[in-house]
């Protein structure tokens, strides 16, 4: 076992989100993730476009509630939409309700398995560094159950870590990225203990790969809001 970071520890090829790891997790993600704050602010300002009065969204993945606390915070004239965090972790969850406390009456956290929940007709989903943790033979049922839950003319807004399109850009992208957590004042050794205990745990797809997921589930409307080297963020429109 090895720090990745954050004093988080991590087994070869047996990364988890369960433990103690989200009391680190907003600032290690933070760290991590180029843009992620502002990654978080797109989505919101994007809500804007797509939530009723009475609306529901859904947060794919929702770790420690973040983004659903600041998409509720956005939105906080539209106190009949229903903002729902999906997140397989109890402990996770237990976090999210214990940070958000009494602040808005219309948020609700759910451990559950983002697979097998049952998704209410709604206007807005996100999954925001989510699904590339969702092993790729059952990340087309993901997208497809995620495209029939939204009503005409909703949004599935996607951010993912993204593999380049061939091995020259990959070895340039993998490049940028070590030197941008250096930067970040990561250690050498806890890049690596990172990236050993991702191995067959994070499965990013191509942005061409991305989009021919969200193509073979119906969506038609799809376009890149956000990117930088080998993160990405999607905006699909049904």
């Amino acid at each position: 076992m090895g720090n990745v970071g954050e004093n988080i520890q991590a087994n070869n090829a047996n990364w988890s989100f369960s433990g103690n790891t989200a009391n680190e997790f907003d600032e290690h993600v933070k760290r991590s993730i180029p843009l992620y704050d502002e990654g978080q602010e797109l989505i919101c300002q994007l809500s804007d476009y797509f939530l009723k009065e009475d609306s529901v969204v859904y947060d794919l993945g929702s770790s420690t509630g973040s983004l659903l606390e600041k998409l509720a915070h956005w939105n906080i004239n539209k106190p009949k939409t229903q903002f729902i965090g999906v997140e397989l972790e109890e402990n996770m969850v237990a976090f999210a309700r214990t940070k958000l406390g009494n602040k808005h009456k219309n948020v609700e956290f759910r451990v559950d398995d983002i697979l097998t929940t049952e998704l209410k007709p709604c206007d807005l989903i996100v999954a925001y560094y989510t699904v590339q943790f969702i092993h790729p033979r059952v990340r087309q049922e993901l997208i497809n159950r995620i495209y029939q839950a939204l009503h005409w003319g909703g949004a599935f807004i996607l951010f993912e870590k993204v593999r380049a399109n061939d091995a020259r850009f990959q070895d340039i992208f993998t490049g940028l990225y070590t030197e941008y957590k250096l930067k970040k004042g990561y250690q050498a050794d806890e890049i690596l203990n990172k990236q050993r205990s991702l191995k067959g745990i994070l499965e990013p797809f191509s942005s061409q790969g991305n989009i021919d997921l969200l193509k073979r589930a119906g969506f038609v409307d799809i376009v890149s809001i956000a990117k930088y080297v080998c993160f990405e963020g999607f905006l699909c429109i049904k």
